[in-house]
């Protein structure tokens, strides 16, 4: 898919928004077909599979967490935590959200509506108390008393003898409410493949969570002392690239998301990802960082197509609360305009403010700001046009509009163009008003040519001549920009 749309949504929370009790396949079409009108190609239900409710006393109310919940939901209480999402005893749909049934009839009405569904798949884990250390003990990452003695926040016991390692990113403590998949182990890689291979069966495509974390150097980095005690050496290929090749054999359309992180993207990619995230622009663009989200946009095309754009997601601040209002919009612009993946949160269109802790199974009521709606619903709008999809993009340089007008830096400027239309985007990233000037080559018919914004509703009437000779004069706001539409 090219430039597609994606919409994430924390099922368990949003699912409560039409009904007590109701199941995937009973959320209302005209749900489903707005979203649709307004480009959304793939939907990534987050949280649909079944966890272990007896791990919730144990891992959930840590001092960390209890402070996060008091800053979501400040009336919150403990049947309000429903565990962690990331940590599940198996690929099997939470019975509150339904069976097998209601999904296989979501993904019919999503597909109907030209919307693939994608859904969690976490490579890294299971839960801590997951029937699988009964059943599969084998794929997991093995401890001793010893171990569990020295460290009993990474390694704990399952009784009867048995220890294992919990699940863990590198940089961080150990996730305790989950037990590590040991990639080193052929067992455990062919079971996480056939994981995979049930689920191309029932999803188009899975999110895969901390994707870099079974890289083979990775892995190795995280638990050397681990492997090396109980003999276990590095495979000679990655998993992913077994996996991927699997899965894509047997359903060639099937999409791979990765989380990424530690400049993996393209790693990944090379890998067989179809997108991977793109954190370094949603960093870039929250520190002002104009310079380096150009740099960044320099990058080949096939990295750019291949990168998922977003400001916020279940582990990021609200883009409004992180960005500003203002500021957010504009880089909204940014990552709706460019190449790759536009990746969404559900209630990011509505301008919620408050980030919900994962655990969470209820969300706090937040008015819609009326404001964000609206421009959401224009640039989704805008965006849907085929020039923005399989149109050609490239990067414009904008330019001084004047003697010492320095202004110019505060500019982001490119342009999408096809056989019939072009579009020149330009945005003022910057909390001032600003000027440029900016340059650009249409085979038009006439010198004189119409600039249509869609974005403000405003029309200019300019000529070819004068954008190639001394440049486009642009004056914006601050964070305002401008979408011109132009029919060649």
């Amino acid at each position: 898919m090219l430039n597609p749309k994606l919409l994430e949504i924390n099922t368990r929370i949003w699912i409560k928004k039409f009904g007590e009790n109701k199941k995937l396949s009973e959320i209302p079409d005209t749900y489903f077909k707005d979203l649709a009108d307004k480009g959304i190609n793939i939907i990534w239900l987050m949280g649909v599979w079944e966890g272990c409710k007896s791990i919730i006393d144990k891992c959930c109310f840590s001092l960390e967490l209890i402070s996060a919940y008091n800053q979501a939901l400040n009336n919150w209480s403990k049947e309000d935590v429903i565990g962690s999402p990331f940590a599940i005893d198996d690929y099997k749909i939470n019975p509150a959200l339904g069976g097998l049934d209601d999904l296989y009839k979501l993904k019919a009405k999503l597909n109907s509506l030209g919307i693939k569904l994608i859904l969690d798949f976490i490579p890294n884990h299971f839960n801590a108390d997951t029937s699988l250390i009964n059943t599969n003990p084998e794929i997991f990452l093995p401890a001793d008393e010893e171990l569990f003695r020295r460290d009993s926040f990474t390694f704990f016991t399952a009784g009867a003898g048995k220890y294992f390692a919990h699940g863990r990113d590198p940089l961080f403590p150990a996730w305790t409410d989950t037990v590590q998949i040991n990639y080193f182990n052929e067992q455990a890689r062919n079971f996480m493949i056939d994981k995979l291979l049930g689920l191309s069966e029932i999803c188009d495509g899975v999110r895969c969570d901390m994707a870099m974390l079974q890289l083979n150097n990775i892995f190795q980095n995280t638990w050397l002392g681990i492997l090396s005690k109980f003999n276990y050496n590095k495979p000679g290929k990655e998993f992913w690239e077994m996996a991927i090749k699997k899965i894509k054999e047997h359903n060639p359309g099937f999409i791979f998301l990765g989380e990424a992180y530690w400049d993996l993207e393209w790693r990944l990619q090379q890998l067989g990802f179809d997108f991977t995230y793109d954190k370094r622009l949603s960093d870039r663009l929250a520190a002002n960082d104009i310079n380096g989200v150009r740099a960044h946009l320099t990058a080949d095309k096939d990295y750019q197509l291949k990168s998922a754009r977003f400001l916020e997601n279940h582990d990021e601040p609200r883009a409004i609360s992180k960005f500003g209002e203002q500021k957010s919009l504009a880089a909204a612009v940014v990552i709706s305009t460019i190449q790759g993946m536009r990746f969404f949160y559900d209630g990011q269109f509505e301008g919620k403010k408050i980030k919900l802790p994962v655990q969470l199974g209820r969300e706090p009521k937040e008015k819609v700001h009326n404001n964000v709606k609206n421009f959401y619903d224009k640039i989704l709008k805008i965006t849907n046009d085929d020039v923005f999809v399989n149109g050609e993009w490239n990067q414009l340089v904008p330019f001084s509009a004047g003697s010492n007008n320095e202004s110019f830096n505060n500019f982001f400027a490119w342009m999408w163009e096809s056989q019939k239309k072009a579009a020149i985007i330009i945005i003022n990233y910057s909390g001032t008003l600003s000027q440029c000037r900016v340059k650009f080559n249409l085979e038009a018919k006439n010198d004189r040519v119409v600039l249509n914004d869609l974005l403000n509703g405003l029309k200019f009437i300019r000529y070819m001549s004068e954008i190639n000779s001394v440049g486009l004069y642009i004056e914006l706001k601050a964070y305002a920009s401008h979408i011109f539409s132009i029919e060649k």
